[in-house]
């Protein structure tokens, strides 16, 4: 365990594999690990983990499609625990349908947990970063930014638009020291839904053909600690057996 600051990492979608595996990692690091999710309840046993081990953390109920508590949850973290110094989004919106079937109401709510939820939530880190001229923005992505495939528009929409977001924050926070930086996840993930719901997937994990969360994160630290002469924009993540 590295010496503990008052450093905030703040991850935004910390879910039972990708989010919370990058909260761990960054609590084992030093930094205090602030994560989120619309129930307080499912963050538990994540919070509980990080603790166990020696690291601090803090878990809030916040919808970050709602502007009012985005507002509220980053003033209390940073008036109340310490300046973010790292911000990752990872809200998941995959929700596969027929385009000739999709409603309106289901694609704009994708649109909002993958796309106008990273603008709020973003901004608003952002705003505090710059006043301190450092910090990282991570944006965790998928190959429906890069294209669209059949069944999947409203995704590949949302998707699309947190990688034109991420790249022109980019472009303008970078020169001011924030580098900004956007994840393309490509594969099968190990976790419950896909063992459960997916078992010929997962039945590929013993020949590392699915994505270790663990190892995610790893990529996701190693983004931060980059010295600023060679940052990276985009980074893709896939198992090696997977066809891209």
């Amino acid at each position: 365990m590295a010496e503990q600051s008052n450093k905030v990492a703040l991850v935004i979608g910390a879910g039972d594999a990708t989010g919370g595996a990058i909260a761990k990692r960054f609590a084992r690091e030093g930094y205090i690990a602030c994560v989120t999710r619309r129930s307080v309840d499912k963050l538990q046993p994540l919070l509980d983990e990080i603790h166990a081990a020696g690291g601090q953390a803090h878990g809030f109920a916040s919808d970050a499609r709602k502007e009012d508590q985005v507002v509220e949850l980053i003033e209390t973290i940073e008036r109340d625990i310490g300046p973010i110094e790292v911000y990752v989004f990872n809200i998941g919106a995959n929700v596969p349908c027929s385009v000739l079937e999709e409603t309106p109401r289901k694609y704009f709510k994708i649109w909002e947990m993958a796309c106008f939820a990273a603008f709020l939530t973003a901004q608003a880190v952002a705003k505090r970063m710059v006043t301190r001229q450092r910090g990282t923005v991570l944006f965790t992505g998928a190959t429906a930014a890069l294209r669209g495939a059949a069944h999947f528009a409203a995704f590949a929409g949302a998707k699309h638009a947190l990688r034109a977001l991420a790249q022109s924050m980019a472009r303008e926070l970078g020169p001011q020291n924030i580098h900004v930086a956007h994840v393309v996840v490509d594969g099968a993930i190990d976790t419950d839904f896909i063992r459960t719901t997916f078992p010929a997937i997962y039945a590929k994990k013993d020949q590392d053909g699915i994505l270790n969360p663990e190892h995610i994160a790893d990529n996701y630290w190693h983004l931060h600690a980059q010295p600023r002469d060679a940052w990276t924009f985009e980074l893709d993540l896939r198992p090696w057996q997977e066809r891209w």
